[in-house]
């Protein structure tokens, strides 16, 4: 057997495990519910237990020794506080924590650049200067806590960081933050995704079976893991994500940058990921029905008929992206007699939007989209997915794996290979 690379994608609910080999097929696939491990799933020891209950599963049968590399992603946004051992000393803050200092807020936005991901009621670093505040002696986030498990070394990627202020074009951490409040000194190094930082320490070689000059490499955030699993690869390449909301990812060889629709752009092998996500999405569609009247409907619409309804899907009040407006109104009126004509119009609704999304990555400077692959639970609509490729104007691609654990395992190769 070749090399094995190893990934975890260490989620809200649960961590799961990928293992591939050098041609990027999968050998095993595991995982680990939190709340096998606790009811608490902000305690970092609760994160701990699923991940080495993770990795044993996936490594159930496998020559543990040929893992020759492993990478971490994690939930953008959640942070902790730990002492000078690494400990945490107290709950993470969530990535959907919201800052109630409004001060706090009103004070980033003011010093942080215009196109800084830290501003905002959702903002990364609101939550580490939180946890300076309290007496922490570091704050790091979840991908950066979990890797030090296995390597030793705390260090961040550029992808975890940038919520937190970190400057993409500098590489660094900027002056403004530490104005802002946040000690700069209690915050990880940062490398680029793909990055080898170390190898495995004793211990995890000990616990796990590795070959101690397994290498530990630098991850990234459960989106950007996501995004790569699908074998996204190129600019124009992009990726929708129909889940609750509807999200898209654009590959691009510039980075976009457009805080008043929530759009920024990763860093991601010498590539930009810019995306934006929409109020819209599977939410909106289980308000009205349930997932089995979905799938009966889905079965009387035909997607090659035009609907002739100018619908825009929105639970309540307020749009994000390609509209910026917190008073949006949903738009979903008249409602014809029939059902199927209504979801219909639903589905066309969405998919205006999402095309509108694409047009408008590429007006403010993003490549044309060249491609198309579709995850999430709306994915296996085919109705939906049909509706979607004539507005949009391409056929969807299948994508080679959903899962963010396999692009982290892509990552953790893409360092053992540089």
């Amino acid at each position: 057997m070749s090399d094995l690379y190893l990934g975890l994608d260490v989620g809200t609910s649960g961590v799961r495990t990928i293992i591939i080999d050098d041609n990027g097929a999968t050998i095993s696939e595991s995982r680990s519910s939190m709340r096998e491990h606790g009811s608490n799933l902000r305690d970092p020891a609760v994160w701990r237990a699923a991940t080495v209950e993770s990795v044993k599963r996936g490594l159930d049968g496998i020559e543990s020794k040929k893992i020759r590399a492993l990478a971490v992603d994690g939930t953008s946004g959640t942070v902790i506080a730990t002492d000078g051992e690494c400990k945490p000393c107290c709950n993470a803050l969530m990535y959907n924590d919201s800052c109630k200092d409004i001060a706090l807020m009103e004070l980033i936005s003011e010093l942080a650049p215009k196109s800084s991901a830290a501003v905002g009621g959702n903002s990364a670093l609101a939550r580490a200067i939180a946890l300076d505040r309290d007496g922490a002696t570091m704050v790091l986030h979840q991908a950066d806590w979990i890797s030090h498990m296995f390597s030793g070394r705390v260090v961040s990627d550029e992808n975890n960081a940038l919520k937190t202020g970190y400057d993409l074009k500098q590489r660094k951490w900027p002056d403004w933050i530490g104005n802002a409040g946040m000690d700069v000194k209690k915050l990880p190094e940062v490398v680029e995704p793909g990055v080898a930082t170390g190898t495995v320490g004793v211990m995890a070689a000990h616990e796990f079976g590795f070959d101690e000059n397994a290498l530990v490499v630098a991850g990234t955030t459960d989106g950007c893991a996501g995004f790569l699993a699908t074998g996204a690869a190129s600019s124009g390449d992009g990726v929708t994500s129909l889940g609750t909301t509807l999200t898209v990812k654009l590959l691009s060889e510039n980075e976009i940058s457009a805080p008043r629709y929530g759009i920024y752009s990763h860093r991601l092998f010498n590539k930009w990921l810019a995306g934006g996500a929409s109020n819209t999405g599977g939410g909106v569609l289980l308000k009205y029905f349930t997932p089995e009247t979905l799938d009966s409907l889905s079965l009387k619409i035909d997607p090659e008929v035009d609907s002739a309804l100018d619908y825009y899907p929105l639970s309540k009040a307020g749009e994000r992206f390609p509209v910026n407006d917190r008073d949006y109104m949903p738009r979903l009126s008249p409602r014809p007699d029939d059902d199927a004509e209504f979801l219909k119009g639903m589905f066309d609704g969405m998919a205006r939007i999402e095309a509108r999304a694409y047009d408008l990555l590429q007006r403010l400077g993003a490549p044309s989209l060249r491609s198309i692959r579709t995850v999430g639970g709306g994915a296996r609509n085919g109705v939906w997915e049909r509706i979607r490729a004539k507005r949009l104007g391409m056929e969807m691609l299948k994508p080679v794996n959903e899962e963010a654990a396999y692009g982290a395992a892509l990552i953790a190769r893409h360092g053992a290979k540089c």
